[in-house]
């Protein structure tokens, strides 16, 4: 019969050996390892959540997915685990070794599952699963390195193991959206986390049980780690070309900016193929913001009828292209504008990227504008200015974080900033494929005490849709939808399109919906609803 091991060298039967030596500094390596690998562990976490949202959105379903899917596959690498307990310093290198490569490439995987093999769900489930597994059979085959080092107490080990193991996590969690995110991006990062991983969970539990482990058994572990990173490097070398080629497959024209910001993924797309001039794109998290061949639709249709009042001084809220912006400026008396805009980034690109500084006319140099960014909900809070008109332009609500900006204590917040009789625009989606949420947002400014007019236009890029004009202060008359004397020249618009816009087909008009608050976010319910087959 063959003779249990206890360990990678000695078997059970062989006569008592003098305790292996360590250094005195041996067990702050060991827990510094497992602060380290937390770390990592929760970055691959918040990784797999952040590209899910960008790419499929439903950023509480993705979230919810990943966590209980790693959760679960954590407890069952725990019990994996056990048996490999006798074999703890080799069995814990190849788990992070494993641990390393997985996770590195974790972001990759998903992104060509997404982009070319239209597999993401079923992937993101698998590379979560995995990656818990292996989380999960960390914890006892680390116990028993630490006990090894200095017997003690099982309660003061295991405080001392979870210390370092949630301080790690701390620190992954801060480092992933502060330092990882906007200096490499999320492939990039994740092959980066992938080798700090592999360093520290190979080579530094190698060093401290360098006596206990056989000659041979290192230098093949050693090779499989560096086989790792050297995976990990070729990736990391190629990673810009492979995300440009799985990009371009998810858009029609060519891509001639990307990047992933904190807060979102951007990228424009320009084509001149099958139009006299060219077709410039904004996609935001995938979604068509806009394309210059038919935005003057929105865009007018958007600006000009709440700024047939008063309009000395607007506020924007969102608009980080500064098209809306652009329209705004066309009034003479337009005294002074502030545009807020979450991303930076986005604000950058208006001011600085050809294509889009073409389309708004260098707006954001005007004089006039001042620039905010920040989150529209927080700055209003602190918001002291009063404004004669307001337009809103975000996205559209299919994210939490977008749906707070559709809601009641939002608009109640709005009419803070509000002058006496001045007017708000709100883009509302489209009334034909999003009936439910259009109605919805009109419900929501409703009940924060708005009069609204809706009107809805056709813009061939987006099909037909939706806005909501609104105001406070007109004794409870719907706010007249037309064009102010002093308009501009425009190319869509003028009032007999505006009498006609308030005109909705049977089947779109007004549904009995509810208002969507903090609490209930009903729009975000709808958006995704109506939106999912489209």
């Amino acid at each position: 019969m063959g003779t249990a091991v206890t360990d990678d060298t000695t078997p059970a039967t062989a006569p008592a050996q003098p305790p292996a030596p360590y250094s005195r500094g041996a067990r702050f390596l060991l827990l510094l390892a497992v602060f380290v690998c937390a770390a990592c562990g929760l970055v691959y976490e918040l990784a797999l959540t952040a590209l899910g949202s960008y790419l499929i959105g439903n950023s509480v379903m993705q979230t919810s997915v990943v966590i209980s899917v790693m959760v679960f596959a954590m407890g069952i690498g725990s019990l994996a685990a056990k048996p490999l307990q006798r074999r703890a310093v080799g069995a814990f290198v190849l788990v992070e070794a494993m641990l390393a490569l997985v996770g590195g490439l974790s972001a990759l995987i998903l992104y060509v599952s997404f982009a070319w093999l239209r597999l993401y769900m079923p992937a993101m489930v698998t590379v979560s699963f995995t990656i818990g597994l292996l989380i999960g059979a960390e914890i006892p085959l680390l116990m028993t390195l630490l006990q090894r080092i200095r017997r003690q107490e099982a309660g003061s080990a295991v405080a001392d193991m979870f210390a370092a193991d949630y301080v790690g996590a701390l620190v992954g969690g801060l480092c992933f959206p502060l330092l990882l995110l906007p200096t490499f991006g999320q492939l990039k990062g994740a092959l980066v986390v992938g080798s700090v991983n592999a360093v520290a969970g190979v080579f530094v539990v190698l060093w401290i049980f360098r006596h206990q482990t056989r000659r041979i058994i290192r230098i093949s572990l050693l090779t499989g780690a560096a086989a790792v990173l050297a995976v990990l490097g070729t990736v990391y070398v190629l990673a810009e070309d492979i995300e440009v080629s799985a990009r371009q497959q998810l858009y029609r024209d060519p891509i001639v900016h990307a990047e992933t910001t904190p807060y979102q993924d951007i990228v424009i797309t320009r084509s001149t193929a099958f139009t006299e001039s060219s077709d410039t794109r904004l996609f935001l998290n995938g979604d068509l913001q806009f394309s210059s061949v038919d935005e003057y639709r929105y865009h007018e249709s958007l600006v000009h009828p709440a700024l047939s009042g008063k309009r000395s001084s607007v506020l924007i809220l969102g608009g980080g292209d500064a098209l809306a912006l652009r329209e705004v400026l066309r009034y003479d008396d337009v005294e002074e504008v502030t545009l807020v805009d979450l991303d930076p980034a986005m604000t950058r690109l208006a001011r600085t990227f050809a294509p889009l500084l073409e389309l708004n006319d260098d707006a954001l140099g005007d004089p006039r504008v001042t620039v905010v960014n920040a989150d529209a909900f927080n700055w209003l809070r602190d918001a002291t200015q009063r404004y004669d008109a307001v337009v809103i332009d975000f996205p559209d609500p299919d994210t939490a974080a977008l749906a707070k900006l559709y809601s009641v204590e939002f608009y109640h917040l709005l009419g803070q900033v509000l002058n006496p009789g001045g007017q708000v625009v709100v883009q509302g989606g489209s009334p034909f494929f999003a009936p439910k949420t259009y109605w919805s947002i009109a419900a929501t400014i409703g009940e924060a005490g708005y009069t609204t007019t809706e009107y809805q236009v056709d813009v061939p890029s987006f099909g037909n849709w939706g806005f909501v004009l609104a105001t406070v202060d007109a004794g409870g008359r719907p706010p007249r939808l037309r064009l102010a004397e002093a308009a501009p020249p425009l190319r869509f618009l003028d009032n007999t399109v505006l009498e006609a816009a308030t005109v909705f087909p049977v089947d779109r008009r007004r549904q009995d919906v509810r208002a969507s608050t903090l609490m209930d976010p009903a729009v975000l319910e709808y958006t995704r609803h109506e939106w999912q087959n489209y």
